[in-house]
């Protein structure tokens, strides 16, 4: 299932949360032709945002990605508080929440590199794409990598490149 990027944006756009998208969804926003099967966004960690994001999520029943059904998880501010990353699935699909990535850090590190955008009536941040190469090449994943040429070149084309 892919994740509806949409409905997930304007959930957490519309409760107020602080947030930046990240990741493959990042990288389709700014030209890559690669499918994405999930959405990475890296989330404030303060605590009125924490109550935004759980907020927004929980009528979408996050539960931990690759976890058997029936284990105790409860969505709320003190579970998103005790952890820093979680992989969840939703009835929306595939959501990944960072509290901080490899090369970039957290939400106050990677807000310079960020620009606001919006997207399907909804506003949010959007990691630029040198940042968004930078973490790609720190996180060294071969999938990673793969990317990597295509975002360089899309970088190079903004540029005025050939």
């Amino acid at each position: 299932m892919i994740t509806d990027i949409a409905a997930l944006l304007r959930a957490l756009s519309g409760e107020g949360a602080r947030f930046i998208v990240v990741g493959g969804a990042a990288a389709v926003a700014h030209g890559s032709a690669r499918l994405t099967q999930d959405v990475d966004v890296v989330y404030a960690r303060e605590a009125d945002n924490l109550r935004r994001v759980v907020a927004a999520l929980a009528p979408f029943k996050p539960y931990p990605r690759g976890a058997p059904p029936g284990l105790p998880f409860q969505w709320d501010e003190r579970t998103l508080g005790n952890g820093l990353n979680f992989t969840l699935r939703t009835e929306i699909g595939a959501i990944d929440l960072f509290g901080e990535i490899v090369g970039g850090g957290g939400y106050a590190d990677l807000l310079p590199h960020s620009g606001e955008i919006v997207v399907y009536g909804a506003s949010c941040r959007l990691l630029s794409l040198e940042k968004l190469i930078a973490v790609k090449r720190a996180a060294g994943r071969p999938k990673d990598f793969e990317a990597i040429a295509e975002l360089e070149a899309i970088l190079e084309r903004q540029r005025g490149g050939a």
